[in-house]
């Protein structure tokens, strides 16, 4: 999945001459967390709802309100953000920017054309939906994990044996993270299935893999089969 399907296109930035106040309410009004800085359509810096909290007066200041606004009007833009910025080409892939968040601590990117134009933002929501979306949240229904021999054969076994049950599946993921050699884990999200069947079901797939857990969302039943599994 490439950042360009993700990213938010619409492009909410400011410039270094706007003041501090401008930057906030841009903040506020479009409940964002960061905006790009730019300088006749250059990307020229970035500022965060971090950035500004930094440069804010305390609330145990003696200013008054008319004195903290003035005070902040003076302060720009230019003065205040980050002027090494992070970014991400637009055919990078989603994991390739969730990297880079993940590693830099960051709440999110400006996406970048092959011509370094600013075309879109991506951020930590983005790839939460990313997520959603892959795993098919919103089917609910039921997920699966289990535990299959690293060879051909015993996935396409338990996709038939779903299809064997009227149910259907609306996402299969895998990793090798933490398994043994020879072994992977598959998280099945299956939808459509008569739940009287369940432990039918269940069973027939024993024989192929190792039950991980299993989350009935509709229901709201969860089942570990085995401990310190992910």
């Amino acid at each position: 999945m490439l950042v360009k399907k993700w990213m938010s296109r619409q492009i909410i930035s400011v410039s270094p001459k706007d003041a501090m106040q401008d930057a906030i309410r841009t903040l506020k009004e479009h409940n964002i967390h960061l905006l790009p800085v730019l300088e006749n359509d250059t990307l020229v810096g970035i500022i965060s709802d971090g950035d500004l909290k930094k440069a804010s007066p305390s609330d145990a200041t003696s200013l008054d309100i008319h004195e903290l606004v003035y005070l902040t009007s003076k302060i720009r833009i230019r003065d205040l953000m980050t002027q090494t910025v992070f970014t991400v080409p637009s055919d990078a892939t989603i994991e390739e920017a969730a990297q880079i968040l993940l590693n830099k601590k960051i709440h999110g990117l400006p996406v970048l054309d092959a011509a370094n134009r600013v075309v879109g933002v991506i951020t930590r929501s983005d790839i939460f939906r990313v997520l959603i979306t892959i795993t098919a949240e919103g089917k609910r229904g039921i997920q699966l994990a289990i535990r299959l021999p690293d060879i051909p054969g015993p996935l396409k076994e338990i996709r038939q044996i779903v299809r064997d049950f009227d149910a259907r599946i609306a996402s299969i993921l895998s990793s090798t993270e933490g398994v043994a050699d020879d072994f992977i884990n598959v998280y099945l999200r299956i939808y459509q299935l008569d739940r009287s069947r369940l432990e039918e079901m269940l069973e027939a797939i024993k024989p192929i893999g190792t039950l991980l857990y299993m989350v009935d969302h509709r229901d709201d039943k969860r089942t570990i089969y085995e401990t310190g599994i992910a």
